[in-house]
């Protein structure tokens, strides 16, 4: 048993002018991208023809003509919106956002190394837009404006497609309801327009409206049935848009590491003789939809959770008897240690199994806790994001009150970490619009600007800042991503285009701006019969690593020769 598999993230940021009271976040966005791509990847264009947006895991296929046209994002766009990022990722743009895309890692921790490295490729984006525009454009990494308007952070686990499909979203709608007690980011406001004031575990629980569905951007579901694998037949990929935007390290891996653990336990359940659908039948919920809000809302982390077959629980108990299920299989499966322990069979699965457990342990820790205990809870804020930005929060709610603030309408951040609890009796109320603008500051991506920042030395890290700068510039190893930035970097005038699962390379100085237009309005096949475009499937995204082609391209003198050395098996 083990958390390694194929995953990655997709993360869109808000974008604004500071300052400004009208702006166009369509043309900004614009401006991120463009300014987000180089000489090696500034003419490359991504190969749409993969993509299926309207196939439906559950079996079926939505008509084209009765889908949203946001739901249609395989239409190829003729601005530049797509940029190779150096790492092997993807920068582009996503509706009124500018969005990177992760390259494909293998395990939590890498994973969430190349998610906050898209940060660092964002800002310096940013950076070099301002100064191309003149505006003092800003990024902020969050999901919501508190005035209706949602944006995602997305999951992707590439899984065994023989596991039926009612299975995977069963399991996953117990865990997505309920891992908001760990992995949740906080959020300032309750309801989509932040109707009614007060603080909630989970920036993306109240625009869920749905328990299954096709669609991301409007009543958006537990879970998306988007079947487009990028990958082999024998593979689905599960793409998740529940999540938040966490800023720190540890509810990051725990969101990434416990939804790879239970999808294992669904591919391997049958060999250990764990009964899914029974296990499963004790535990549903009566309405996850409604569930997923009343976690959210729940600081208190005991709120009752009606099941559908009579009876309550609690999304603690239920985090816990999935953690226990995922032990149990694993035991029977790879069997257990002198001390009774699953041997798990490397350090990524057991250092997620660890954080499994002490996640559950901060949990009830803090739902024991008065507010004023919670207040001095180090530890536990050092791991759960809604708890750290709460602490941070309720004291400047009690500085305001209490007449610290000396008029300056923000406290210092560093003044307000100071105070200990019970420095004033009485506290303002969450609607206090200062506690939405440090809410703000907590996401904004710019180091200067950012609340996050400073409190970056009391939270744990899984990955060093020099771990984060060098994942920046080079991809992951062990997965196709190396074979596309390496491809782009030596040969990027000689690439046409790319995908998730295709490269597609011209020879060198022979195609022009017909051919281009020949290539890209065709949907289905090369149309060029002289071959100047080659084409090469890689939707295996662990064949072509490093070790596979390194030797390959040192001795490619141009990228198509690389690629049909590659596609004729000389790796």
């Amino acid at each position: 048993m083990t958390v390694r598999r194929v995953m990655g993230t997709e993360t869109e940021y808000a974008v604004s002018v500071k300052g400004a009271g009208r702006y166009n976040p369509v043309q900004l966005s614009f401006d991120v991208v463009s300014a987000a791509a180089d000489r090696h990847s500034r003419n490359i264009r991504w190969d749409y023809r993969q993509e299926d947006p309207v196939n439906d895991a559950r079996g079926m296929r939505l008509e084209r003509a009765n889908a949203r046209p946001d739901m249609l994002t395989d239409a190829p766009q003729l601005n530049i919106t797509n940029v190779i990022a150096p790492n092997g990722g993807r920068v582009y743009v996503d509706h009124a956002h500018p969005e990177y895309s992760a390259p494909e890692t293998t395990d939590p921790f890498e994973a969430v190394q190349y998610d906050h490295a898209g940060d660092l490729l964002m800002q310096q984006a940013c950076e070099r837009a301002r100064a191309d525009t003149g505006q003092p454009i800003e990024l902020h990494r969050n999901n919501v404006d508190g005035k209706g308007a949602s944006w995602g952070t997305h999951e992707n686990y590439m899984m065994n497609r023989a596991v039926p499909f009612d299975q995977v979203s069963r399991l996953m709608t117990l865990h997505f309801v309920t891992r908001q007690i760990y992995a949740g980011s906080g959020r300032v406001g309750l309801g989509e327009r932040s109707e009614t004031a007060g603080y909630q575990l989970s920036q993306r629980a109240d625009y869920i409206h749905a328990r299954v569905g096709l669609q991301t951007t409007f009543e958006r579901p537990i879970i998306n049935t988007r079947d487009e694998s990028h990958s082999t037949d024998d593979c689905r990929r599960l793409h998740v848009i529940v999540g938040d935007a966490n800023r720190m390290d540890v509810p990051q891996v725990l969101k990434l590491g416990t939804t790879s653990m239970l999808l294992w336990l669904l591919e391997h359940a049958d060999e250990a003789g764990f009964d899914v659908s029974a296990f499963l039948d004790g535990l549903e919920l009566a309405d996850p939809v409604e569930a997923m809000h009343t976690v959210s809302h729940d600081l208190g982390l005991n709120a009752a959770l009606p099941l559908a077959s009579g009876g309550e629980t609690t999304a603690w108990l239920i985090q816990l008897k999935l953690r226990q299920a995922v032990y149990q299989v694993a035991a029977l499966v790879d069997g257990t240690d002198t001390a009774g322990e699953p041997q798990w069979p490397d350090k990524p699965t057991t250092s997620v199994m660890a954080m499994w457990g002490q996640s559950l342990a901060d949990v009830a820790a803090i739902r024991h806790a008065s507010d004023d205990e919670r207040l001095d809870m180090t530890g536990e804020a050092s791991r759960v994001e809604w708890l750290l930005k709460w602490q941070l929060l309720e004291k400047l709610r009690r500085k305001i009150v209490g007449g610290a603030d000396g008029g300056r309408g923000m406290a210092g951040v560093s003044d307000i970490l100071d105070i200990r609890s019970g420095t004033a009796g009485a506290v303002c109320g969450w609607e206090d619009p200062r506690l939405q603008v440090l809410d703000l500051k907590w996401a904004a991506l710019d180091p200067k600007d950012s609340v996050f920042t400073k409190l970056v030395p009391r939270t744990e890290r899984v990955n060093t800042s020099a771990e984060v700068t060098f994942a920046a510039t080079e991809p992951p190893e062990n997965t196709r991503a190396w074979l596309r930035a390496m491809l782009v970097r030596r040969f990027g005038s000689e690439v046409a285009a790319v995908s998730w699962s295709r490269l597609t390379a011209r020879e060198p100085e022979v195609m022009n701006a017909d051919d281009s237009a020949e290539f890209y309005g065709n949907a289905g096949h090369m149309a060029a019969p002289d071959r100047r475009l080659f084409s090469l499937d890689i939707s295996d995204p662990l064949v072509f690593d490093k070790a596979h082609c390194a030797k390959p391209m040192e001795s490619a003198e141009h990228a198509i020769d690389l690629l049909k050395a590659l596609a004729y098996g000389s790796r």
